[in-house]
């Protein structure tokens, strides 16, 4: 696969799981819908937020450093 193929995936996937979990969150506290939007934003900020210290430095991004297009190729 290559790195823009893994690139898009992380960011799909993480879109998807914000979106699932902030209709969750509304959900269970049962108020209106249109609130998932800010939360599903507020995690999208939490997990950029994470990523930069937990994942690859300087990134917002959970690949790695081998797998990120934003890393530099070696010998660059």
């Amino acid at each position: 696969m290559t790195k823009l193929m893994l690139d898009m995936t992380e960011r799909a996937g993480w879109t998807g799981a914000q979106a699932a979990l902030g209709l969750v969150v509304v959900e269970l506290a049962d108020i209106p819908v249109w609130w998932a939007a800010p939360v599903a934003l507020a995690l999208s900020s939490a997990k950029g937020w994470v990523a930069g210290r937990l994942g690859r430095a300087g990134t917002a991004s959970t690949l790695s450093a081998t797998a990120d297009p934003a890393s530099p190729a070696r010998g660059a």
